[in-house]
């Protein structure tokens, strides 16, 4: 299928190339609906659901009747621990349970590609020649942040084997770097510029082309 052209630019800021994006993937009209659908899911999946509280039948003490159940003249109690006692346990309090929305393949890779053509369409993807380093430096991956012209938050996605380009850019606040494999809808979308490297982008059209 014919492509798109995308420029591709070194760590200087400077074109080096160009390469075409499949249409497939970059040039589809974005569904809302389904993007939102994902995103809630990946949001929910974080949850870790531990909270919990403890109903009268759970918390310590209070077997026993606090006093005789006729003949005081107040209200019948048969426990100490019940919710309008301080200490008692807890009405409809939370308890752990699982926040897991399901969402099928189809639509996470749906979200994903509309992601991307939103973002070729916005104008905020970039498509990077490498980010190779001969050694971790925050100094040189924040000059590469300044050639290329970002200054707000930025997510930075490059092939799983860049260690040492992880290792640069991961204490600088305004980027997000992931590895091609940990893709995803929330981290494409959340930002102010989209950035690939060559190698990630072969990777992306390969699994949703």
């Amino acid at each position: 299928m014919a492509g798109l052209k995308q420029d591709i630019l070194n760590l200087e800021g400077k074109k080096v190339g160009s390469t075409s994006l499949a249409e497939s993937v970059f040039a589809i009209d974005p569904n809302v609906h389904v993007m939102h659908q994902v995103v809630r899911a990946q949001m929910a999946e974080a949850r870790q659901g531990t909270h919990a509280t403890k109903t009268r039948g759970q918390v310590r003490g209070g077997g026993r009747k606090p006093y005789r159940q006729k003949g005081t003249g107040r209200a019948r109690q048969g426990t100490i621990r019940a919710p309008q006692y301080r200490g008692g346990g807890v009405v409809f309090g939370p308890h752990p349970k699982s926040y897991a929305i399901k969402v099928n393949r189809q639509e996470v890779k749906l979200a994903l590609r509309s992601a991307l053509s939103a973002k070729l369409a916005d104008q905020t993807l970039k498509i990077l020649d490498n980010v190779e380093f001969e050694k971790p430096s925050t100094k040189a991956a924040i000059a590469a942040l300044k050639a290329l012209d970002i200054k707000d938050r930025v997510t930075l996605v490059v092939d799983d084997e860049d260690v040492n380009a992880f290792l640069s850019f991961r204490n600088i606040p305004i980027v997000r770097i992931i590895p091609v494999a940990e893709m995803n809808t929330y981290d494409f979308i959340d930002n102010k510029m989209l950035v690939l490297t060559k190698a990630a982008l072969s990777r992306v059209e390969e699994v949703l082309g």
